[in-house]
């Protein structure tokens, strides 16, 4: 029996045995409801009225505090002697490299299709409300995160919330809390493992076969595909060995390396074609406020744009705060607003780029996938940039890996923090986990696994409800600590020496 064939029937069987359950929980995650003649999933409106929430409650923080984010990342409040693995730079870089991938290249160029140009404008609103959001949920990731006696440290929903409902509201809180954070554990390992690692794989391999031939060419074959997935994950493994500051290390070089190569290219596409530049914006605006030929009119493109910044930049899901947990600081709150930077990388440029060179490029697929043709995201994009660049699929074929790559590698450590959470952190289950890890990336490359991947995107945004309420309830915490990194901020620029809330900080840490 061949490989191929092998792998054809294990698809099957996953497929037959797990369509009912993931149907059911699909209905149930992304439940929509008509509105204006569109369907409203009810899980986005969700995502979006936080964000709305914890603007107005922060007053406009993303804004009004975003120099200050930026100074922040470039080391200029760093205090010696804050516990944590990374500096801020990394620790965002490597929660970055967890929602940069195919969703900002294929993911918007579906979103344009069918929501049309002014679907970009709605994605850039709903990316400017996460980051409120995502300035919450690391502010408490921080918060309440362990610092090991080794040095390393674990954060997250599944840290945060049991500690910060028993903190708030004692014994109810805390079995309250307990409850929800072996959930949000499950939840990260599930999706880590399909969503974040096979996925990924998958479709990496999928578009190295279509550039070098399709399944007729060099790695059309299934001993490429086993080949391209041992790569994978031996590269995946070695990275993962190291921990957060190896992940950090390869992340802070990637991710800015391929997001500058990225944006470059379409700035090319743009700058060619720059006579059409006032024109695409005026049709981004009018598709906004005007769509034609777009179901449900204005609010089906307001839907379609929300839903990809939504997706795309996973403010509120409670995934990034494991990652920012790691840093260097003694104010939580102050990687918090580096956390805000996240989703404005990743939808308000990344995504919005993405989106304005389909739009100016005009190719021939994004045309026939705006009348109703089923076109995939990647070719069309892919067609945008091949209108000033014929040969630049190739580069985006090696940016789709590797930011793929990245994302497999960051998910690896969100999902061995939920793995430790709930088994413990022993060396043997550490290298269990990672063995598994590593197994699943060669996996990716054979297999498809389509009804696990689409139970996963429904498990990762059920956590999303558990999170939210929760960043609902802690949100006075948040506060708190924005107030003393502010203190601290005038303090430094005061040329004081105070410590600014360290006692504080120092309150909540546990060393275990």
């Amino acid at each position: 029996m061949s490989l191929d064939s092998i792998t054809n029937s294990v698809d099957k069987a996953v497929s037959g045995f797990f369509e009912p359950i993931a149907t059911w929980l699909g209905e149930v995650v992304f439940y929509s409801v008509p509105v204006a003649g569109t369907e409203v999933p009810l899980i986005v409106a969700w995502l979006v009225v936080a964000g709305l929430v914890f603007t107005a409650w922060f007053g406009l923080v993303q804004v009004r505090k975003f120099k200050l984010a930026v100074d922040v990342v470039r080391g200029k409040y760093d205090e010696k002697g804050s516990a944590g693995e990374v500096n801020h730079f990394q620790a965002l870089t490597a929660a970055v490299s967890g929602t940069v991938g195919l969703g900002n290249i294929a993911g918007v160029a579906v979103a344009v299709s069918v929501g049309g140009p002014g679907a970009t404008f709605w994605m850039i609103l709903c990316g400017l409300l996460g980051m409120a959001t995502k300035f919450v949920e690391v502010t408490l990731g921080v918060k309440y995160r362990e610092v090991h006696a080794d040095g390393t440290v674990s954060g997250g929903p599944m840290h945060y919330l049991p500690k910060g409902l028993t903190a708030r509201f004692g014994k109810n809180g805390k079995k309250l809390g307990k409850i929800l954070a072996v959930l949000a554990s499950v939840m990260i390992l599930f999706f880590g493992l399909f969503g974040g690692n096979l996925f990924q794989v998958n479709q990496s391999y999928a578009q190295l076969v279509s550039v070098t031939g399709g399944e007729d060419g060099l790695m059309g074959s299934s001993a490429g595909a086993l080949f391209f997935g041992i790569l994978v994950a031996a590269l995946v493994g070695i990275v993962l060995l190291g921990g957060i500051r190896s992940i950090a290390n390869v992340t802070s070089k990637l991710v800015p390396s391929m997001a500058g190569i990225y944006i470059v290219a379409c700035l090319v596409v743009i700058l060619v074609h720059v006579t059409a530049v006032p024109t695409a914006i005026g049709k981004i605006i009018e598709g906004a406020f005007n769509p034609q030929g777009v179901a449900g009119g204005i609010l089906g493109a307001l839907i379609i744009g929300f839903q990809r910044a939504a997706f795309s930049n996973e403010a509120g899901l409670g995934s990034a705060p494991i990652a920012h947990s790691a840093v260097k600081t003694k104010h939580p709150a102050s990687e918090g607003l580096v956390a805000l930077l996240e989703p404005f990388i990743d939808t308000v440029i990344i995504c919005t780029m993405t989106a304005l060179t389909i739009v100016i490029a005009n190719p021939a697929s994004y045309r026939e996938a705006r009348n109703g043709e089923s076109i995939g995201g990647v070719t069309i994009t892919s067609d945008a940039f091949e209108t000033v660049m014929p040969w630049f699929p190739y580069i985006l074929t090696v940016a789709v890996m590797l930011f793929a790559v990245s994302t497999v590698l960051t998910w690896g450590y969100y999902s061995l923090k939920a793995w430790t959470y709930l088994f413990g952190r022993s060396r043997g289950s550490e290298l269990t986990f990672k063995s598994l890890y590593t197994l699943f990336a060669i996996a990716g490359s054979l297999l498809t696994l389509e009804t696990l991947i689409g139970m996963a995107d429904a498990v990762l945004f059920m956590l999303a409800v558990i999170n939210i309420i929760g960043l609902y309830l802690l949100v006075p915490v948040v506060k708190r600590e924005l107030n003393s990194f502010l203190e601290f901020v005038r303090a430094r620029r005061a040329g004081e020496t105070t410590d600014g809330g360290d006692e504080d900080q120092e309150s909540v840490r546990t060393t275990v």
